[in-house]
């Protein structure tokens, strides 16, 4: 990697060893953004297991590295929620992965249709909650059928934060655990793919005024109220995955999957 950084990859991870960026228990992947694993999140006198769900963004740069990297976790499953040009754009480098890819594309609309309806993160949230709700059924899923698994769309920010915090809290997992997962998104994506995406979308949508939201944060806040409207509306995380069509031996299942307790 160039130290000028008009050359450099936009999408480039930044140094995974910066202060404040992974975690001791995240996996370092080169290439892959925002990756890292659900588990020790507490669930009460519980905790999530390590090496069951990763999560992540896009696995389009993936080097010979970030792909024997990306082997040692043992994955048996990915699940990929991105849409079918986002794929087709930058596919993920995971040939040779003996590893069964599963696609749930979560956007009901276009990527591109949420700056141009300058949407705000809220607005955006409550839409995959109540579109695309099979589509996380479909997720859960996936993860009961095999693990490890990672679940990732491109940025690992929006789509798998809201499916991965709704799976959380169905299986237990204390709310301000699950906030403050998905609110760790913002301190890794990189700076210089925050700076070139916002810059291609405002040259796109001069009007919208939710591109830095959209692109680059995961406030807190935000998750918060989304696990309150769920609660409000359906009783629980769980009750909204039985709502739309999750089984009771599934949801037990998540929990054993998920859950251990301490030593």
């Amino acid at each position: 990697m160039t130290d000028d950084p008009a050359s450099a990859d936009p999408f480039e991870p930044e140094d995974p060893a910066a202060p404040g960026r992974l975690a001791s228990s995240d996996p370092v992947v080169p290439g892959a953004v925002n990756l890292r694993d659900i588990g020790g999140l507490r669930a009460g006198d519980t905790r999530t297991r390590y090496g069951v769900v990763f999560r992540s963004g896009n696995l389009a740069r993936l080097g010979a590295k970030g792909g024997t990297a990306l082997a040692g976790l043992g994955l048996r499953r990915i699940i990929d929620l991105r849409a079918d040009d986002e794929v087709a754009r930058d596919p993920s480098r995971t040939a040779g992965l003996d590893v069964v890819t599963q696609r749930v594309p979560l956007f009901l609309g276009s990527v591109d249709s949420f700056f141009r309806d300058d949407l705000s993160l809220d607005e955006m949230y409550r839409l995959i909650i109540e579109e695309s709700s099979e589509g996380v059924v479909a997720v859960v899923r996936g993860i009961l059928a095999d693990q490890p698994v990672l679940v990732h769309c491109t940025a690992g920010k929006d789509r798998t934060g809201v499916t991965v915090a709704l799976t959380l809290a169905a299986a237990g997992v204390d709310a301000d655990e699950v906030v403050a997962d998905y609110a760790r998104t913002e301190a890794l994506l990189p700076a210089r793919r925050n700076r070139y995406v916002v810059a291609l979308i405002r040259s796109m949508h001069p009007r919208a005024v939710n591109v830095e939201d959209l692109v680059a944060r995961s406030p807190a806040p935000v998750m918060r109220a989304l696990l309150a409207d769920v609660d409000q509306r359906y009783g629980s995380a769980a009750e909204y995955l039985r709502t739309h069509g999750l089984a009771d031996d599934e949801i037990a299942e998540l929990r054993r999957v998920l859950l251990h307790r301490s030593a």
